[in-house]
């Protein structure tokens, strides 16, 4: 036999028990003061800590790889002082428990669930996490999985001292799935980050229900938004896909795009009085395409000299202002030959290929004087206003720079809406407040 081979062999059995699972062990855990962080301090890499029904007090800090797993009756509780579970280490899972009672100081970032710089490929799931600053903030640990959990953060009346439901900031690769977030500040607060995934969440009353600010390369799909201050807010972000969203009932804006670029915003729903449906500021080269707009008091806000969009397949309906855009020039609407639906168009289709016979415009003079001249709303009964608009109805050299949609469609798109989301959005509406006394404006971008 040759010399080398028992030397091989102890390496090969050495290399195959530091990587064999086996070696894990299952721990159970009893509830009690320090009981958990005593189980974390005793654990090797791998085993399984299994928490039994009943509170465990005093906030841990995970350092190795390992899971804990429990029932929903399991509560850790952090008894007011910093982060509750902090994640200092590779591949650790915290799965089906109840964490609360986070510190509340908006400087530490307190949260029900840290996960740290190079805490890399963190699990969090099933889990309740109740009452905290931030519920589970994804601070710079890549590939992390945040799925199913329930989350409810705190009901400060300041808007602006409560917590996000998810913060993640600086981390690549995160997905976000089938969480359910309500109160605290922004459901998801996504930040200096890239290739985040956040798809299918329940996000109600909150101020955003998504924010993000320098997150590039990222999803966004399939979430609703029900009751909130705002839906969709994607700012100073490129290559985002906006794709499948709802809005429905949020105050002010269903989508909001400041400075976005070279993104896709499709099948998106925004419905239930806003302020406005979408407002795009300063946002360029996005394709916006299929969405339906509906019952907002503008469907769309263009503005702050955004260019080389594309806008098709759009439906605007029943909204008191269809487009407001302010500009000196022609902006199309519409792209190769297909253009969007427009519930007050009264559109013919003679040869039935689905395309008005005749252009669109939102827009007219004397609706370029009411932005500008508030007062002038009380003139718009006068037969001189009234002459204003047939001569520009007949004569559209006279009409000034604006929207034109040269195809406009003769049917709109539909989305549906889960019976289920449909009732919980008739709550929020009944539940709505005649005004907002939050301590913020949505208006002031400064303000985000």
């Amino acid at each position: 036999m040759n010399r080398k081979t028992p030397k091989m062999l102890r390496a090969l059995i050495l290399l195959l028990l530091a990587a064999s699972p086996a070696l894990a062990r299952d721990v159970a855990v009893v509830p009690g003061q320090g009981t958990l962080a005593n189980a974390i301090a005793g654990a090797d890499p791998g085993d399984v800590l299994h928490l039994s029904a009943g509170v465990y007090g005093g906030a841990v800090v995970i350092d190795r790889p390992l899971a804990i797993i429990g029932p929903a009756g399991a509560v850790v509780d952090g008894l007011g002082h910093g982060t509750v579970i902090t994640i200092d280490a590779a591949d650790v899972s915290v799965k089906g428990i109840t964490v609360t009672g986070s510190g509340m100081r908006s400087p530490d970032l307190d949260a029900g669930i840290k996960i740290l710089k190079k805490a890399d490929r963190a699990h969090v799931e099933g889990n309740h996490v109740l009452g905290n600053l931030h519920g589970i903030d994804v601070h710079g640990g890549f590939d992390a999985l945040v799925r199913g959990n329930t989350i409810e953060g705190t009901q400060n009346p300041r808007m602006n001292d409560r917590g996000n439901g998810i913060y993640v900031w600086n981390a690549p690769g995160t997905v976000v799935e089938g969480n359910s977030v309500r109160w605290g500040r922004d459901g998801i607060f996504s930040n200096t980050s890239r290739k985040g995934t956040y798809r299918n969440n329940l996000f109600r009353d909150l101020r955003f229900a998504v924010h993000y600010m320098y997150t590039n390369d990222s999803e966004v799909s399939g979430n609703v938004s029900i009751g909130n201050h705002l839906g969709y807010a994607i700012m100073f972000s490129n290559k985002v896909i906006l794709r499948d969203n709802q809005s429905l009932g949020d105050r002010s804006h269903g989508v909001m795009l400041n400075y976005t670029n070279s993104s896709d915003i499709s099948g998106n729903l925004v419905r239930g009085g806003a302020n406005r449906c979408t407002f795009i500021y300063n946002a360029h080269k996005n394709l916006i395409y299929d969405n339906r707009f509906e019952g907002c008091a503008i469907g769309i806000h263009f503005t702050a000299g955004s260019e080389r969009n594309v806008l098709t397949g759009n439906s605007f309906i029943g909204n008191r202002e269809q487009v407001k855009y302010v500009g000196t020039r022609d902006v199309e609407w519409s792209f190769e030959g297909r253009g969007n639906y427009w519930s007050d168009h009264p559109a013919f289709d003679l040869n039935g290929d689905g395309i008005a016979d005749s252009a669109f415009r939102p827009n007219d003079l004397m609706d370029h004087i009411l932005w500008s001249q508030p007062a002038a709303a009380l003139l718009m009964g006068a037969p001189a206003v009234q002459l204003i608009r047939w001569s520009q109805s007949s004569f559209p050299a006279t009409l000034p720079g604006g929207v034109v949609d040269s195809a406009p469609l003769m049917a709109p798109i539909t989305i549906t809406v889960s019976p289920e989301f449909a009732a919980l959005e008739a709550t929020a509406a009944a539940n709505r407040p005649k005004g907002l006394n939050d301590d913020l404006d949505l208006d002031d971008l400064g303000t985000h």
